[in-house]
């Protein structure tokens, strides 16, 4: 048996992984900008949640959600308390699709709508209706694109109260920072707009954190850089450090019943150690922190490239465009450099998304590479 080929793969073969740093088979040591697409917050191999899964996993990794998981109560206390979103509900699941996926069903169930609004560049996943949201043909079936959704560009307060005027719209879906479609970010003011706007026609606003939350913005959401309350926020990639591990915090003013959202393996005893484990390391070693100060250190340093036109994101969720498509760059960097970074939806744009224990000298290995290759 073969696998079905639909990842065009670099001839890199990872064996073991520590810190901001990965082995491949002949040792050859690799610096991970990109943390396998901003998954990995606490760094590859962390002791601490070696330690903590290895000793779960002896006791129990897994049972169903039928019966009582304290691990999801400590679990969802600890994200109230880091986050600064204790008034919310956790409802835990396994990826940001299906994170998304779950923050649209219930939209949709809250609202008795069925229209979602989302916006250009956008990625949200590619499950049914996070797929429809996604500003991508390509990844677009034809039993997806049943779904009722209308991309409006960002930033364009106007159309999306006209859409909202006509009173079938569910949920407006949007990333604080557009990862994938290229890190573009609005204005308070639109976010606020928007905010203001859901309220007013009632419309569910989603947050989709997938990639920006867990603290990679310095902030541990995006969103709340612009004062905005949504109703719901999804999480995934860096909740869990790689275990797979994915969830929707839920506004009080959305009410739960039994049967409503459901899942086999979302919240079970690993995951939970997992995610626990993460923000205890958050927490203890004060990775935003370190967020904020290695991303001022590295748009200071990304300054002195002339080659770079303009520098995107916050926090370590950073973009560095150029004036040219950097895909045979981005070549030169992993094999001549050894060092891992990123594309995305806009073929100028070098995406940067390290682990956030990430240090200054590992950014001064980033920028020597790339000097080396633009001089």
């Amino acid at each position: 048996m073969t696998l079905f080929n639909v990842y065009p793969l670099f001839d890199v073969t990872p064996e073991k992984a520590e810190d901001v740093f990965v082995y491949d088979q002949n040792n050859i040591k690799y610096l991970d900008l990109y943390g396998g697409h901003a998954v990995i917050s606490i760094g590859h191999s962390h002791p601490e949640y070696v330690k903590n899964i290895s000793e779960q996993v002896s006791k129990m990794g897994f049972y169903s959600n039928s019966i009582q998981n304290p691990l999801q109560t400590e679990l969802a206390n600890k994200i109230g308390e880091l986050s600064g979103c204790p008034n919310y509900e956790l409802f835990l699941c396994n990826s940001g699709a299906e994170a998304n996926e779950n923050a649209l069903k219930l939209a949709s169930f809250h609202t008795n709508k069925s229209k979602v609004i989302a916006f250009k560049n956008g990625f949200h996943g590619r499950t049914s209706a996070a797929v429809a949201a996604t500003d991508n043909p390509k990844l677009i079936a034809p039993i997806n694109a049943q779904q009722d959704v209308e991309l409006i560009e960002l930033g364009n307060t106007v159309a999306v109260e006209k859409a909202l005027q006509k009173g079938d719209v569910c949920a407006v879906i949007i990333e604080c920072i557009q990862g994938v479609g290229g890190l573009d970010e609005c204005t308070t003011e639109f976010y606020k707009a928007l905010d203001n706007l859901t309220k007013k026609y009632n419309t569910v606003l989603i947050a989709d954190e997938v990639q920006s939350g867990f603290g990679r913005t310095g902030d541990f959401f995006a969103f709340q850089k612009h004062n905005i309350t949504p109703d719901i926020i999804s999480m995934a990639k860096g909740m869990g450090n790689g275990f797979p591990v994915g969830g929707i915090l839920i506004h009080p003013n959305i009410k739960a019943s039994f049967g409503l959202l459901g899942t086999t393996f979302g919240g079970n005893h690993l995951a939970c150690v997992a995610s626990t484990t993460v923000l205890d390391v958050i927490k203890q070693e004060a990775l935003m922190q370190n967020a904020h100060e290695i991303s001022h250190y590295f748009i200071k340093e990304a300054q002195s490239i002339p080659q770079v036109k303009t520098i995107k994101g916050r926090g370590l969720m950073l973009g560095l465009e150029f004036d040219f498509p950097i895909a045979e760059l981005r070549k030169a960097l992993i094999f001549k450099h050894h060092i891992f970074t990123g594309s995305s939806k806009n073929p100028n744009l070098l995406r940067i998304l390290p682990p956030l224990t990430i240090k200054k000298q590992h950014i001064d290995l980033c920028i020597e590479a790339l000097k080396s290759e633009l001089k």
